[in-house]
């Protein structure tokens, strides 16, 4: 059996409230509140470097764990592309800053779905290798660097913050057990939100400093396909890790969830027949990219809300766009 044994989130001090949002982006703030589902969000201090964060968040999974760096095996990086330097392998610097001197590390990527899919390779992995004993998933956000408030087109990422988020699995004792995963990708939108400067088509030269940031060539047909699309994926690959799991999805004792504009939170748990209740909105926290999905689960770890056998449903999706979803069981021995 793997399962996470440990949990680490790292949320920079600094803050922005709904008022701030609203004043900067020109929203009303009861859009900002109600509509987008903003009290605040986390803010990046001077120290609060990507990858750096979710290195904070690891050596709290591994406190949490109670495991040393040495006796990490493997590490898998979970850090965005918008990181401390460009070209950059960040769990290769990860291993070293923990001192996990016996850990292998890579990089994977795949937006916000990134935490889930690391989970199901990292227990693949494991699986399939019995040298590895513990795994390490680690990594920082904060692409809200990237969001400019004054375009209007990007108004569905004014949720982004930042933070860090870990995972440390193992083979034994409490944690939560990894069941049935599943994702789905849609290509069709992979060209619909990029940053257009800084790769090979145009490189990167001083003068394009200020399109280096996230653009949206055509919010409209995004829109409109998204409708048609996202919500329905959503439930799919719920109701399919739910099912490779053993339980319906109406069983699950908790959601977590990644933030999204608060009525299509609310529509998923409704389609799911899971009570709202049963999960925590994290409008107090923002979007905080792959690591929402371990932050709700943490949160809800540290209110104590799981007993031995639930079941917790990880749901998350990611721009390009892919839907990712997996269970968990809380196992207490």
């Amino acid at each position: 059996m793997i399962r996470i044994t440990g949990l680490g989130i790292y949320l920079p001090l600094g803050r922005q409230g709904s008022a701030e949002i609203a004043e900067e982006s020109g929203l009303p703030e009861a859009v900002v509140r109600d509509k987008l589902g903003l009290h605040a969000k986390t803010v990046p201090g001077p120290q609060d470097h990507t990858n750096a964060m979710g290195i904070e968040a690891a050596r709290m999974a591994l406190r949490q764990g109670k495991l040393s760096a040495e006796q990490l095996d493997l590490l898998i990086s979970i850090t965005e592309e918008h990181k401390e330097f460009p070209v950059w392998t960040a769990g290769i610097h990860a291993t070293h800053q923990l001192g996990a001197h016996n850990a292998y590390a890579f990089d994977v990527g795949q937006k916000c779905g990134t935490a889930i899919l690391a989970l199901k390779l990292a227990r693949d992995m494991m699986t399939a290798d019995s040298g590895i004993a513990h795994t390490m998933i680690a990594g920082g956000y904060r692409n809200g660097d990237l969001v400019d408030y004054a375009d209007p087109s990007v108004r569905f990422l004014f949720n982004l913050s930042a933070g860090g988020g870990a995972a440390l699995l193992g083979r034994e004792g409490p944690g939560f057990e990894l069941l049935g995963s599943a994702f789905r990708t849609d290509g069709s939108f992979s060209e619909d939100v990029v940053i257009p400067v800084g790769g090979t088509r145009r490189p990167f030269n001083g003068r394009g400093a200020v399109d280096y940031r996230f653009h949206v060539t055509d919010i409209e047909g995004m829109r409109a396909r998204l409708d048609q699309h996202s919500m329905k994926n959503f439930v799919s690959v719920a109701e399919q890790a739910c099912v490779r799991s053993g339980v319906q999805a109406a069983d699950v004792k908790y959601a977590a969830v990644l933030h999204m504009k608060r009525s299509a939170h609310h529509q998923v748990m409704e389609q799911l027949g899971i009570p709202l209740d049963r999960s925590i909105y994290l409008s107090d926290y923002g979007h905080i990219g792959q690591v929402d999905p371990l932050l709700s689960l943490k949160l809800a770890q540290d209110q104590g809300r799981f007993k031995h056998g639930d079941v917790a449903l990880l749901l998350a999706a990611g721009i390009g766009y892919v839907w990712n979803a997996m269970c968990v069981r809380w196992v207490s021995e």
